[in-house]
C-alpha cells in the first residue's frame, strides 16, 4: 500500500478555517458599552478543528517591554506590557506559517503579561484564520491615560553672600561726606581698603572708625 503524501500547513489551515466558520462577539464590555469575542471565546471554537487536523502553534517573544503608568481622575498606578510575539502553525509534515502580532495591557496586578500573551494569540488566530464577525473587535478593557502632569520646580534658595552691597556703600559714603570725613581715612583705621573687597563682617570695625574719626573732628 502506498502512503499518503503528507498534508502540508496550507492545506490543513484552509480545513481548519473551514471548520471553525465564524466566531460571534458573545461577551459584552459593560463599562464601554460593546461586545467583544474574548480569548476564551477564540480558542474554544478554534482548538477543536486544531486538534482535528493535526495542528500545533507554538509561540516565540520577538520582544517584551513593561512599564508602569497612571490612568483615571484618580491616577491609578498601572502595569502596561507590550509584546511582540511570532506563532508558528506547524503541520505533522514538519511545515509551517509564521504569524507575527503584536499586543498590549494593562493591569493593577501581576497580569499585564499574561492578558498581553492573550491578547496576541486571539489576534493572531482572528487574523491567521480569517475569522469573521459582524462588526470591529475593540479590546475588552480600555484604560484612559492621565494628562501628564507638569514637573514641579523646587524653589531655589538665594545666594547669600557676605560682600558689601553698592547700596550699603553708598550709605557709608553719605556719612562721611555728611561728617566730612575721608572713607579712605575711615578704612584705614579700620585695617582695610576702602576700594579692597569689604564685607558685611567689615562694618562694624568701619563704624568704629567713623565714631573715632568723628569724635576726633568734633573735638578738634
Amino acid at each position: 500500500m502506498e502512503a499518503k503524501p503528507a498534508v502540508q500547513i496550507i492545506e490543513l489551515l484552509s480545513r481548519v478555517m473551514e471548520d471553525v466558520g465564524a466566531v460571534r462577539k458573545g461577551e459584552r464590555n459593560q463599562a464601554q458599552n460593546f461586545n467583544f469575542r474574548g480569548i476564551d471565546a477564540v480558542v474554544n471554537a478554534v482548538s477543536p478543528a486544531l486538534r482535528k487536523h493535526g495542528v500545533v502553534v507554538t509561540p516565540e517573544i520577538v520582544s517584551n517591554d513593561y512599564t508602569t503608568v497612571e490612568v483615571g481622575k484618580n491616577r491609578t498606578s498601572m502595569g502596561h506590557c507590550r509584546v511582540t510575539v511570532t506563532y508558528k502553525f506547524w503541520a505533522p509534515d514538519g511545515s509551517y506559517i509564521p504569524a507575527t502580532v503584536s499586543a498590549e495591557s494593562m493591569d493593577s496586578g501581576d497580569k499585564a503579561t499574561a492578558k498581553a500573551m492573550s491578547v496576541a494569540f486571539r489576534t493572531c488566530l482572528l487574523q491567521t484564520l480569517c475569522l469573521p464577525t459582524d462588526e470591529t473587535d475593540p479590546d475588552h478593557e480600555v484604560y484612559e491615560r492621565a494628562p501628564r502632569q507638569p514637573a514641579r520646580l523646587k524653589p531655589v534658595a538665594p545666594v547669600e553672600t557676605d560682600e558689601l552691597s553698592p547700596e550699603q556703600r553708598q550709605q557709608l559714603l553719605a556719612a562721611c561726606a555728611k561728617a566730612g570725613i575721608d572713607p579712605n581715612v575711615m578704612a584705614q583705621n579700620a585695617g582695610l581698603e576702602w576700594d579692597g573687597d569689604l564685607k558685611n563682617s567689615d562694618i562694624p570695625a568701619l563704624r568704629a572708625a567713623f565714631k573715632e574719626l568723628k569724635s576726633f573732628k568734633e573735638g578738634a
